[in-house]
Order: structure tokens, then sequence, then C-alpha cells
């Protein structure tokens, strides 16, 4: 985190700063204070807690308060982030701290309407062991159900509600950027510009930083009237609000760039009520740090839904069969292979997924034509890396997300299935190949032939003492660098939640931890990152009950827990698998049963318990079906 030239590094050092931009209400701050306050000190340090202390001079009766703020993103903490009050000698604990972790501290007092601040200590806590940091673990405390602080005013408060389509990049300053859709409860984010940002140190707590784009790019009608006159067509002046800013996908290239291509959806109709839907264009913005947010700088035009039906654009709306694109250009995905060639993955709903190879320099393909005619004529706007039927011009499949991992050796493909009101849910294949061909868990060959895409990654689902969650899908995978690998999506509360107006309209940003398995396909947790330590699971504490789900497709239905029961003597004794052995593998913490299922271990927090707290989940799967459960309190 960049440092601010004023912070001192001695302890010994005393200075006097006013703070004119804390926006508390009735506060002054005009005029000197008439105080001087010295740098806080440390005087007892551990894993939880920071006891500090200070001095203050000067005009000493005017002083009604005196305490210690701190922050551990901001290095010039002020009283509306974290604070604590200080004893008549100007000494206090701070408690409930994280380990080994950076703290921003600044002594502070309060008085004749006026907060004055001493300069900024950095101290670093104590480390804890494994066994103290999970003793000590406090569970996220951030309500599922946002519509209290939906609206704009209280972006800052959002942390990850509004969140849809994400996709996630872990820049170099340590921070993970994430970037969405344009879409929120309640629309509250038409204030704010376009493809909105926040950023975390953790994974748990989100910082809102705002849309990136501030208005529709410049290229976008004209273009669309370029190809338009083309046609034959007449020009379209379609309004700014009617277009739809959808699914940006972010990567670090290189140290120094960072590329958003994004989706730009153009309202209207090719030509008339009885033909098919206008077109939408996929862009390209570049930034040197994600950390200025305002620096993102448009590079324009990047591909278009291209047609191998010539100009015979005069298809009925309801002509699924005959649908007027082979390509529809939204939902980007960017991937460099291992030879450093770089690749646009895209589409939704149409012919299935695409993959364009793009030139390094410019991040954009080469010599496209124009975006009708023959498969051959048209080659140049993609190949088919998967499809969910052959042939079908009308698949509910879209939201690729492409990655390689390294220790298997696949790039894996993420796909969104269904609608994304409820049905939303994720399934996945892989290649040694980026041009495939891509095969299920079942092997299925997707490319060559098509089918239903296993295995189900996520789907809605239900645990006890809750309303579960659906429209889980449209997924951002990234790792940290460490080996550890991530999924990110929104959530949705299910439909007609009592006590909740549009339930289904409130999306939470989602963020799971991935494990591998042994044959090297991804099985994501069934429960939301939490940063829960990673203490050692022993076999001692799996026996007991459990919420066991079936996550096996079932378009729109939710897939609720049932009760299964581990024994000591390795038996399922109640349960669908009653009757089934066990076996438990600590060193890999997975655990295989006797019917051919393999589940995966993790601690993650319940976020259904009453207060959260954590627990221990698995994810699995066994005879081409998915399976998630959790350890029951």
């Amino acid at each position: 985190m960049k440092k601010l030239s004023f912070i001192v590094l001695s302890l010994l050092t005393v200075f006097t700063f006013t703070n004119c931009s804390d926006g508390l209400d009735n506060i002054e701050y005009n005029g000197d204070s008439g105080v001087t306050i010295t740098t806080p000190e440390t005087t007892a340090i551990t894993s939880i807690s920071l006891t500090v202390q200070s001095l203050v001079s000067g005009n000493l009766n005017n002083v009604v308060r005196r305490g210690f703020c701190y922050s551990i993103n901001n290095p010039v903490p002020t009283v509306k982030e974290n604070a604590v009050e200080a004893d008549e000698n100007f000494n206090a604990t701070i408690s409930g701290l994280a380990s080994s972790t950076i703290y921003y501290v600044r002594a502070y007092t309060y008085g004749n309407s006026r907060y004055t601040y001493s300069a900024t200590l950095t101290v670093t806590t104590a480390a804890s062991s494994i066994d103290e940091q999970l003793k000590n673990y406090v569970a996220p405390t951030y309500a599922d159900d946002y519509t209290a602080i939906a609206d704009w005013n209280n972006r800052g408060q959002w942390n990850l509600a509004n969140v849809h389509d994400p996709s996630v990049v872990l820049a170099d300053d340590g921070y993970y950027y994430m970037y969405q859709t344009d879409a929120s409860y309640g629309n509250a984010h038409v204030a704010g510009g376009h493809f909105h940002a926040r950023r975390s140190k953790d994974l748990v707590n989100w910082e809102y930083l705002g849309g990136t784009m501030k208005s529709l790019p410049g290229w976008v009608i004209p273009k669309l009237n370029e190809i338009r006159s083309a046609m034959g067509l007449g020009e379209a002046s379609p309004a700014e609000s009617d277009f739809g800013y959808w699914a940006p996908c972010v990567r670090k290239v290189k140290d120094g760039l960072y590329r958003m291509y994004y989706s730009i959806v153009v309202p209207g109709h090719i030509n008339g009520d009885n033909s098919w839907s206008e077109r939408a264009f996929i862009g390209l913005m570049e930034n040197d740090n994600p950390a200025n947010n305002d620096g993102w700088e448009d590079k324009g035009y990047v591909i278009t839904n291209a047609s191998d039906k010539g100009l015979d654009y005069m298809v009925k709306p309801d002509d699924w069969g005959n649908c007027y694109f082979k390509w529809n250009a939204i939902d980007p995905s960017y991937i460099i292979d291992g030879d450093g060639k770089h690749f646009l993955i895209y589409g939704s709903w149409h012919s299935g997924i695409a993959a364009v190879e793009l030139e390094a320099n410019s991040g954009k393909p080469t010599d496209l034509p124009n975006p009708w005619g023959t498969s051959k004529e048209i080659s140049a706007y993609g190949k088919l890396l998967v499809t969910r039927q052959m042939g079908n011009r009308w698949q509910a499949s879209e939201g690729p997300e492409i990655i390689y991992n390294p220790q298997t050796g696949y790039y894996y493909l993420f796909v969104a299935y269904d609608a994304l009101s409820v049905p939303y849910n994720t399934r996945v294949c892989r290649s040694q190949n980026i041009n495939g061909p891509y095969f299920g868990i079942d092997g299925t060959d997707l490319t060559n032939t098509g089918g239903e895409m296993l295995p189900v990654v996520t789907h809605p689902y239900k645990f006890s003492n809750s309303n579960g969650w659906v429209g889980i899908s449209h997924c951002a995978i990234f790792d940290d660098g460490k080996g550890n690998w991530f999924y990110a999506s929104q959530g949705r509360l299910p439909e007609n939640v009592p006590g909740i107006n549009a339930s289904n309209a409130v999306m939470m940003g989602h963020v799971r931890s991935i494990r591998w398995t042994k044959d090297g396909w991804p099985v994501v947790m069934p429960e939301r990152y939490g940063a829960v330590p990673k203490v050692s699971i022993t076999e001692e504490e799996l026996v007991g009950n459990w919420e066991h789900i079936d996550l096996s497709y079932a378009y729109g239905k939710q897939k609720e827990s049932t009760g299964m029961t581990l024994s000591a003597d390795h038996k399922v004794t109640e349960g669908s698998w009653k009757g089934t052995d066990w076996t438990y593998d600590a060193d890999n913490e997975r655990i295989s049963f006797s019917n051919g299922v393999e589940v995966y271990l993790q601690r993650e927090v319940d976020w259904e318990a009453n207060p959260r707290t954590h627990t221990i989940v698995y994810a699995g799967y066994g005879n081409n079906k998915t399976y998630w459960g959790k350890k029951s309190r």
C-alpha cells in the first residue's frame, strides 16, 4: 500500500494536524486548535490487540475527549472509521484485530467543536498459531438482505451488495479488483456510470470505487450505422440510456497493462417488428493501474455479432431455430495461452461459445470481414468451442469464463446455463488445447458433437434455516498466486421471500473457494468464502450430523439439504447414503464413500448459523453427479 509522504517512521516525531475534510456533522475546523499530540507509541502488541499511548500538550482546557482511530486501508484514519476512547493518561487498548496485519493508528482529541489528529503510527499485530486464529475467528456480519442500503447514497456500505456478472483480477498492489454488469436492486447504479468497480485485500471486505466508463463510447453509434448502411438499412439513433452495459472481463496482460473487454448491447431490432434484435458489440478499455478507477482508456471496437445467413435478416422473433446471428457478441473472456497467443472467448444463446485469436499488441482481431456471409466468409469471427446442442440457434448457455491451470495442464471453460433469474447454474469442461476439443467429466465431446455439459459446478440450493440462493452463475475464476483458486458470481434471493419486495432482484456477490480433485476437476465449495483459518481437519471432527445436498441438475429447482450422519466406525448411519462406508484421507482432506463418491473438505463460514461462525463443508463428484454438504452444529 502506498504510504503518504508525511507518515512518520520515528515514534518520537511530534506533528499537529487539523483535518478539514472529515465531513462530520456540526464540527468546525477553522482556526488553530492550540493542541499538539505526539505520534502514538505501542506499549503492548498481541495477535488480536494493540495497547497504545500518546501525549497531548497546549491548550488542554478545551479538550473534552481523547482517543485513537485506526484502519487497515487508510494511512490517515479518522474517527469516522474505527475509534476507541483513551483513559485520562491517554492510554487505550484496541481489540478485535487480525493477526499479522498492518494497522494505521492516529491519536486524536476533540474540543471546541474540532478534532485534532497526530501523525500516523504504522504497526503490525503479532502472529498467532492457526489454532488460536480459529478460536478467535469472527465471521462476516453483513446482511444478505441488503435492501435497506441498496440506494446509491449508501454505496459506501455495499460491500458485495449489488453485484452482477463479476470479473476479478489480482493487481500488483495486492488488491483484488472486481468489475461487473450494470445491474442493481432498484437500478441504483444509474447515477454512477458503467462497469462499476470495487476492491478488496481479503476477498471478504470490499471497497466500492464507482463506474469505470462515464458514458457511451463515441464509436458505438457510428459503428452501428456503418454496419446498418452496408446492409441497406436506415440510420439509427438509440438513446444512451437504452443500451445494455454487460459482463466485463478484466485481466492483467503484463506489468503496467490491464485490459477490460466489455459488452455494449444495442436496443431495438434489425428492421421492424418481424425481424431479429439489433446486434451487440464487444469493446476494449486499458489501464496501467486499476487503483486509478478513472484511468480506463477506451480503445474502441473489437467485434460484433456475425451471421452466416448473408443479408437474409428477415427472421421472425420467435423463429429460434432459424436465428439471424450465428455468434452473439456478449460475455467476453480473455486468455493468453501457453504459447503467448491471445484469445477472446465469447458468445451467448445462439450457436454456442466461440473463440477468436487476437493480435497481442492491440488486443483486437485482424482483418475482420463484413459480419455476414457464408460460414467460411465469417470464420474470422470465431471457432466453435462448445455447444449445448449442435445446430440449435437458441440454446440457454452463456457467460463463458476460461482459465488455464498449470498444475493440471488443462484449459477449463466454465459456462452459465439457463435463465438468470432462478435456474442459472454453472457447468465446466476442459481441454489440453485452447481450441479444443472440450470434454465433460462424462467424456462428452462438447466441441464436435455437443451435449449437456457435466459436471454441475453451482446450482440453486438451500441449507436449513435460510432462504438459500438461486441464480448462481456467470462466474469469474481466479487465483491468489499461491495455489488457491476462487469462484465469484452473483447469487440471487429466491422469488417471493416474505418481507422483501422483489426479492429475486437482490443480487449479492458470492466468492467461493475451489478445490481440485485428484483427477484435475474443480469443485466449488457450497458456502461462501470468509477467510476462515486453514486449521487441519481431523477425522474425529467428521463424526456426527451433516446437511447433504444432491446438486444434480433440476431446472429452476432449489436443491434442499437432507440429514446425513457419519459414525465413528466409518458408516453412514442416517440419510440417503445409509449403509455406505466412508474413509478419510487426512493428508488431502478428502472423504471417500463406498458408493463411488469422493468429497473434498474445507473450513468455511456457516452463513446460516446465528450468530455466524465457522464449520466444515464438502463438495465432490461421483457417478456424474455433484454433491455439497455442511457439518451441522
